[in-house]
């Protein structure tokens, strides 16, 4: 019976060591290399805060190996398509700008030779063809600029959904890895 107590006392104290060596790591700010990632990993057979770590740095590489994908490194590639983009949305916004001054001189030419044909009212022709230029060119202008920035756009999300999909891919492969190595993962 004496024994018995004795071993449960000692089993206490080496969960309670376990528990707190644990908590001192979350407590000290430092994030482990999986919470780095939101991936959340459990020891189910008591591995201590170090060999956690170093399990996560053998299956990282594992899965930059077996994904062709490094974390990190995605995330420098995602800051920079958010800068093309943003620069290619304001080149799209761009698109189309004076188009309206040539439409105008444009038509406003036309107008002349039509007016000056029609009636010899070269001033009213290209009046009128001035206006009519304008209102023209100006809609086919927004309509290029629409487009334009919908294509930006498109592209834009084109790309981060290429880049979830590569992070979701390595989150699994690094996942697998340390469930084979006995923890618990959830992402």
């Amino acid at each position: 019976m004496r024994i018995r107590v004795i071993s449960i006392a000692i089993m206490l104290l080496a969960v309670s060591a376990t528990c707190h060596a644990q908590m001192q790591s979350a407590s000290s700010g430092q994030k482990s290399l999986a919470a780095t990632m939101d991936v959340y990993v459990f020891p189910t057979t008591g591995q201590s805060s170090e060999q956690q770590s170093k399990d996560e740095a053998t299956c990282y590489q594992w899965a930059v190996q077996n994904t062709g994908t490094d974390p990190f490194q995605l995330q420098q590639q995602q800051a920079t398509e958010k800068q093309q983009a943003a620069e290619a949305s304001q080149q799209a916004a761009q698109v189309g700008e004076g188009s309206g001054v040539r439409g105008a001189a444009r038509g406003a030419a036309v107008g002349a030779l039509v007016g000056g044909i029609a009636d010899d009212h070269w001033g009213k022709g290209a009046a009128w063809g001035a206006a009519i230029g304008g209102l023209a060119a100006r809609r086919r202008g927004h309509m290029a600029q629409e487009q334009a920035t919908q294509q930006v756009q498109a592209q834009s999300q084109e790309a981060q959904q290429a880049t979830q999909e590569q992070m979701t891919n390595f989150k699994k492969a690094f996942s697998v890895c340390l469930e084979a190595k006995k923890y618990m993962v959830k992402y």
